[in-house]
């Protein structure tokens, strides 16, 4: 059976590809806009086409030979466009997988209903009308899943980060909202059984485990983890308001949490038995087990992906991202070795960010991340998939890894919000960490912003090249990171 996945760089692509691969039944092919994002052990056990759902050529190849397709593409959180972009991707996928005589398309979409859909929702429930608006020449198999529980989801990021910093939360209406959680293995369960699994024309399929609310989902949560949670409803916090909230608070940034807020204000709960009917041998697993898996995951330093892994917006796609050569402004610190390794600097180099801070100035930095998350950026508590480990298209903090050359360079896009663009790269020399800050600036302000933070550059970036050269000696002499 030969398999395509589109996606297959965001958080659920990465885990079904995972799957497969440990089949021998099945060949793999990936449709990906980057495939430096596929990690490099993977990449000789994995036919890739570069390219997405908006270029007829890359479709008409990723597709040709194919049985079955994944389409698992959305734009959550993208531009004011997105609904027209995810219609027009929807479209040509159809019709590129009619002309090469795919046999089935599975989507991931969710639930809910037309009526009392957010526009994010509705968009997703369109996706699903219109890969199944041609059953006399394709099969589409459309399943419909509402809160997703595992190590690096959104859902569980927000939920995880609000019980462990508020002991006393007040609570917009919308907590009441019920839904039904399911955890992510559930889904990929869902999602490669139904490759093979014996099904006639089209069909939804909705999945989930007991129905609950969003405030029984953080007490439950809460009562995982062994800590005491009081929530105070009130009638007002507007879903503005409550995605301010959810970006001081949370990972997510303001865009993402105001889409997750309007979702979570209609019910989204399972309306068929499709999945007990044709999927009988899977058992969801309850919502306190999914939650608990998660955070063992997380202590184990084992998540796989995350949320912000892939995203419609451009700049999640990092392609062509690695080249600073049209930066006009720089900043360029060089520090000597001090006979550490190349291989010790560089692993200090990639343990940056998240638990591990910033070194000296971290304040700075915090202070930096909040500004930018008030302002609707990523900010500084989006942290990093594992500690010590860095791959191509990781987010760093309020950074994205554009390049990575073992033990020479590291190169981090900046996704904070700024009057310009951005990079920070670290190029480990024989002798020397030569750590630059490359900037274009856009405008007159892109100028002033640049020559108005060099006092804190001054401060910040000298500390950083020292600490990073320190911390790779350490690692040389008694190997702690």
């Amino acid at each position: 059976m030969n398999i395509l996945i589109t996606g297959a760089t965001g958080y659920i692509g990465r885990r079904l590809k995972d799957r497969f691969l440990s089949r021998t039944d099945c060949r793999l092919r990936l449709l990906v806009r980057n495939r430096n994002k596929v990690r490099p052990s993977v990449l000789g056990r994995v036919d890739i086409v570069e390219g997405d759902t908006f270029h007829k050529e890359a479709l008409d190849e990723a597709l040709q030979g194919i049985d079955v397709a994944y389409y698992l593409i959305h734009s959550m959180g993208a531009d004011k466009d997105y609904k027209d972009l995810d219609r027009l991707s929807a479209e040509n996928f159809r019709d590129a997988a009619i002309r090469a005589g795919v046999k089935r398309i599975i989507y991931l979409g969710g639930l809910g209903v037309k009526e009392t859909a957010s526009k994010h929702l509705l968009s997703r429930i369109e996706t699903g009308e219109i890969l199944s608006a041609r059953p006399e020449c394709i099969q589409t198999i459309w399943f419909r899943a509402g809160v997703i529980i595992g190590s690096g989801s959104a859902s569980f990021e927000i939920i995880r980060n609000l019980v462990q910093k508020l002991p006393i939360m007040i609570t917009p209406k919308w907590v009441t909202t019920m839904t039904q959680p399911i955890a992510v293995d559930d889904v990929l369960s869902y999602l490669a059984a139904a490759a093979d699994k014996d099904l006639t024309g089209n069909m939804i399929i909705d999945i989930g485990a007991s129905p609950m609310s969003f405030r029984e989902m953080m007490l439950k949560a809460a009562n995982v983890m062994g800590l005491s949670r009081m929530m105070i409803p009130v009638p007002v916090l507007s879903p503005r308001l409550s995605s301010y909230w959810l970006i001081l608070f949370t990972p997510i940034p303001y865009k993402l949490a105001t889409a997750l807020v309007e979702g979570l204000k209609s019910e989204t709960v399972v309306l068929n038995d499709h999945a007990t009917c044709f999927f009988a041998e899977i058992k969801p697993v309850s919502y306190q087990d999914a939650v608990l898996k998660a955070l063992k995951e997380m202590e184990g330093n084992q998540i796989l992906s995350r949320w912000c892994d892939s995203s419609g917006g451009a700049v999640c796609d990092i392609k062509d991202q690695d080249n600073t050569s049209s930066a006009i402004l720089r900043d360029c610190r060089e520090y000597p070795l001090g006979g550490a390794s190349r291989e010790s600097v560089f692993r200090a180099a990639c343990s940056l960010g998240g638990e591990e801070g910033w070194f000296h100035y971290h304040l700075l930095w915090q202070m930096r991340g909040l500004i930018d998350k008030l302002v609707g950026g990523y900010g500084l508590n989006r942290g990093r998939r594992a500690r010590g480990r860095l791959r191509i298209g990781d987010s760093l903090d309020f950074w994205k890894v554009a390049d990575i050359k073992e033990n020479k360079r590291l190169l981090l896009l900046a996704q904070m919000k700024l009057p310009g663009k951005a990079w920070l790269e670290f190029d480990i020399q024989s002798d020397k960490l030569v750590q630059t800050a490359h900037f274009l600036p856009k405008g007159l302000w892109g100028r002033l912003y640049w020559y108005s933070v060099l006092p804190l550059h001054h401060l910040v970036f000298t500390n950083l090249s020292r600490q990073i050269v320190l911390r790779g000696q350490k690692i040389d002499k008694d190997g702690d990171a």
